[in-house]
């Protein structure tokens, strides 16, 4: 049996590893698609579902914060996973709605502009990175690894919190330049 546990650890981290690869370029690649897939006029709504996913993880992430500072490790870990649901329901969401409608410009002008996009290419950017740092923790965690989970958590909460914040905050940006 100890013999498998190497071969295990090294599976999931290629798993872990192809996912955080794979994800971003699919995403990328998918955005380039310049012929958009008509699946009907519901899929405009999807930023707004978004908007509304992000802030319940934000919320999530905090409330699992507090869990485990209350040592509730249960309630945490159900905090958690509820949090990752949603970050995945809204990759799903976001590749919909990206694969079906064009990109909304920003119509903002003057010092929002400026602000407008810092914000936003640093949640891009960041929301790249906190992929693998997401899968790992959530590895750790459920495969009973609480020494790495807690250690690699020190990078990925911050880093969650802020990808999820800042989309929020972008949303809420760009808002009134959707068409619905």
């Amino acid at each position: 049996m100890e013999t498998l546990q190497p071969l295990q650890e090294q599976k999931a981290n290629r798993i872990i590893n192809i996912l955080s690869l794979a994800i971003p370029i699919a995403v990328a690649v998918l955005l380039g698609i310049r012929q958009k897939v008509d699946l009907g006029d519901w899929t405009t709504y999807l930023p707004h579902i978004n908007g509304i996913i992000n802030s319940i993880t934000s919320v999530l992430l905090l409330v699992g914060l507090y869990f485990i500072r209350q040592k509730n490790v249960e309630a945490h870990k159900r905090t958690m996973l509820s949090a990752f649901t949603l970050g995945s329901l809204f990759l799903v969401s976001y590749v919909l709605y990206h694969l079906t409608n064009e990109s909304t410009p920003f119509g903002g002008q003057g010092w929002v502009r400026p602000v407008y996009y810092f914000l936003l290419i640093s949640h891009i950017v960041l929301s790249v990175v906190v992929v693998w740092f997401v899968l790992r923790a959530v590895y750790f965690a459920l495969s009973g690894q609480i020494q790495k989970h807690k250690q690699i958590v020190k990078y990925t909460f911050p880093i969650w919190l802020y990808v999820s914040i800042t989309g929020v905050v972008v949303y809420l940006m760009i808002k009134p330049y959707y068409i619905h």
